[in-house]
């Protein structure tokens, strides 16, 4: 236990018509500031997670926290990109600055402003995180990859569609309970299975309730040295993390193997000491039905092909044994790129210390973060625990 969470601030996820980034950032900058009983001049340095892409004109936003909080000038600021893991990759980041001894207390900001471009553009810049050579340029889109992936499972597992409709309304039933989510509307599963007017097919077979949101959005923690924890109010430690990279590619590896996923898990799992079923929840990163699916087998809490069994025993839903996604996931929650792997970490912390809300889970002790940049190219995965 080397460096733990002490404050945290998220915003509505959505179409946010009236915030710009520079909104969104100050906005969780001053919230998870106050949250931490922190003044500016404390923090040490700031990471921020964020896309970008093209989705805003601003390239150089690693600045932009400091606009919520003029004492927070002269802190060395940095921006990481990573696709969807951005955000995991700005707070592993100023977490290995603090084990280094270069930082005690660090803020950490996730933010995207993706609804200010046509959905046309969102679609070509998110292609553009794929290996462009052989898979944007060749007019392939992530729903497209992920498209391909579910056709791909389905013909060596069975027609799963039924189940991806189940994660889905999964999801969309947890989403009602998180006040920041995009989509707070259980739509249950008939609706979900059907191929409707309202439910297109977007990449067969993955329908419109199978993909994640275009959203807006930002989530900020602050992470300090493990010695000071003791002078916050809580503490929720990372008590491991693990960044695995695959090629970029599908061409180089078996998309159903989900390999760089498996071994972020496995290794993290390690590094805490514990098995899957040691944890009492996790959140994983759904940007398509599919991708949950294969979570639950990467996890270890199935065979591969065999990732139905666990929502037909309920395992994960919210209130079995290990519920996935109690949050909504990105699937009800948003996905707005930059700030996912820092909203994740902040609902996990709120879970631990059992500040959740309505989405609070029955007395959680370790819960699980899986933050996901492309096709399982870069995987993140934390294990968190509460200290105080």
């Amino acid at each position: 236990m080397a460096v733990c969470i002490v404050g945290w601030a998220h915003s509505k996820f959505g179409r946010l018509d009236g915030l710009d980034l520079e909104q969104l950032i100050g906005g969780v900058t001053q919230g998870a500031l106050a949250d931490a009983g922190l003044g500016g001049a404390e923090v040490d340095g700031i990471w921020l997670g964020q896309l970008n892409g093209g989705f805003v004109p601003e390239i150089f936003a690693s600045s932009l926290p400091m606009q919520a909080n003029a004492a927070l000038r002269w802190a060395p600021a940095t921006r990481l990109e990573n696709a969807c893991a951005s955000g995991a990759a700005a707070l592993y980041a100023a977490a290995d600055a603090i084990e280094a001894g270069r930082a005690r207390i660090a803020l950490v900001v996730g933010a995207e402003k993706m609804t200010a471009v046509s959905g046309a553009e969102v679609t070509r810049i998110l292609g553009n995180a794929s290996y462009v050579p052989e898979e944007a340029s060749q007019g392939l889109s992530f729903p497209g990859i992920f498209g391909r992936i579910a056709q791909a499972y389905f013909e060596r597992h069975g027609d799963h569609g039924a189940v991806l409709a189940r994660i889905a309304a999964k999801n969309h039933a947890n989403g009602v309970r998180n006040p920041w989510a995009q989509m707070r509307k259980d739509l249950g599963f008939e609706f979900c299975n059907e191929v409707s007017e309202r439910n297109p097919l977007i990449a067969a077979p993955l329908r419109k309730t199978d993909c994640s949101l275009v959203s807006d959005g930002a989530a900020a923690l602050i992470l300090v040295d493990a010695s000071l924890a003791h002078q916050f109010r809580r503490a929720v430690a990372l008590r491991s993390r693990v960044q695995v990279n695959d090629f970029l590619p599908l061409s180089r590896r078996d998309p159903l193997a989900f390999e760089g996923p498996r071994r972020a898990w496995a290794q993290a799992l390690q590094q805490a000491g514990i098995g899957v079923r040691d944890l009492s929840f996790a959140e994983v990163h759904d940007c398509f039905t599919i991708a949950e699916l294969l979570s639950y087998e990467a996890m270890g809490l199935a065979p591969p092909g065999q990732g139905a069994r666990v929502l037909e025993q309920g395992l994960v839903m919210a209130d079995g044994a290990l519920p996935v996604n109690a949050s909504g996931g990105l699937k009800a929650k948003g996905h707005p790129i930059g700030a996912t792997g820092v909203s994740m970490h902040v609902l996990a912390a709120m879970q631990l210390v059992g500040e959740a809300g309505e989405m609070q889970l029955p007395q959680p002790r370790l819960g699980g973060v899986f933050n996901m940049g492309g096709s399982a190219v870069a995987n993140y995965v934390s294990v968190l625990e509460r200290v105080q």
